[in-house]
């Protein structure tokens, strides 16, 4: 069988109700050439199939930096690295309300309000954000979404009776390789934190970031966990390393690759929404307009936690361009 019927027969069945292993995931990430434009054609197919082709975006705001105790390899906020990165205080929630506004006007179906640490404190901040979330919920048209680390099931419960309805925490990479990225907490402290949010009834938005130094096994095996989660939406992020951390030197993504890592992510995950987020500027580069066309459904605009993002007219005209439909759904955030 040929690489580009075998393409066309794995999206068929994939259309038909299959469910994709490792072996078949790996097999389609070694296409090359121009067999790759198949398989981004063939990821969209499913995804239009699946969620229609309407796009999603969402936006973020990052309301406390800095001084986080986590040593994760990539990150500018963790206290481990000297970055020169902001660090102040949870905002007020004026602050995080106004920016929930902004973020609506320029089209986000969904806002996450994220904050640096290992997990939030259950007195002020969380009372703060209880607050926030209540007010964006009753004086804006946005989805309420939180990122504020390791979970517990009596404060998943505080912020969903507070009008949150999706939960972001990312597992960051595989099992395999998360030992490589962090040493200060475990790997299942993270799945806990998802099987905590989806058991109140919460949304879970939950994925990673790619070009850490992964093999893309380890790739293929992140999806199959957070398959096995049944996570609501995946953010997929893309490596923009930081001076000061330790990934700082890192240069392992091509456009391609981003593309391809979509494209496998959606045959994988057919009906789970897929929203690109940071790093695609300097990923993606000239090729940002493809992750739609390689099976991605959203992307967030605006900012980054420390990095910038596109200006938010850029990305509407870039739907535009390609005559896409924006919807308002709870989408990823990183």
């Amino acid at each position: 069988m040929t690489i580009r019927k075998y393409i066309r027969e794995t999206a068929d069945r994939v259309v038909a109700g299959g469910i994709l292993e490792a072996d078949d995931a790996l097999k389609l990430a070694g296409v090359t050439g121009s067999d790759r434009y198949l398989l981004f054609a063939e990821a969209a197919r499913i995804r239009d199939h699946f969620l229609g082709s309407a796009v999603h975006l969402c936006s973020i705001i990052n309301a406390k930096s800095g001084k986080c105790a986590e040593n994760c390899a990539f990150c500018a906020q963790s206290a481990h690295h000297d970055t020169g990165v902001d660090v102040y205080p949870l905002v007020d929630e004026d602050e995080i309300v106004r920016c929930a506004a902004l973020a609506e006007q320029n089209g986000a179906g969904c806002y996450g309000i994220v904050t640096s640490g290992t997990r939030i404190n259950k007195g002020d901040e969380l009372d703060r954000v209880c607050r926030a979330v209540r007010r964006i919920k009753s004086e804006t048209g946005i989805s309420p979404s939180c990122s504020l680390g390791i979970l517990d099931t009596e404060t998943a419960l505080r912020l969903k009776d507070a009008g949150m309805e999706t939960y972001h925490h990312n597992l960051e990479t595989s099992r395999s390789f998360f030992p490589q990225i962090c040493t200060t907490h475990d790997y299942e402290d993270d799945v806990a934190t998802i099987r905590a949010a989806k058991a109140v009834g919460l949304r879970v938005c939950c994925g990673g970031i790619f070009g850490l130094g992964e093999s893309f096994a380890q790739r293929v095996e992140m999806a199959l966990t957070l398959r096995e989660l049944e996570v609501d939406s995946i953010p997929l992020n893309f490596l923009n390393p930081v001076a000061g951390t330790r990934l700082e030197a890192a240069d392992n993504l091509t456009p391609l690759e981003c593309l391809t890592i979509i494209a496998v992510y959606r045959f994988l995950l057919p009906g789970t929404r897929l929203a690109v987020c940071g790093g695609r500027e300097k990923n993606l580069r000239e090729l940002q307009s493809w992750m739609f066309l390689a099976g991605a459904d959203g992307t967030m605009t605006g900012n980054y936690l420390t990095t910038p993002g596109r200006p938010p007219e850029l990305d509407r005209q870039l739907m535009k361009d390609l005559e896409l439909t924006v919807e308002a759904c709870c989408g990823g955030e990183s």
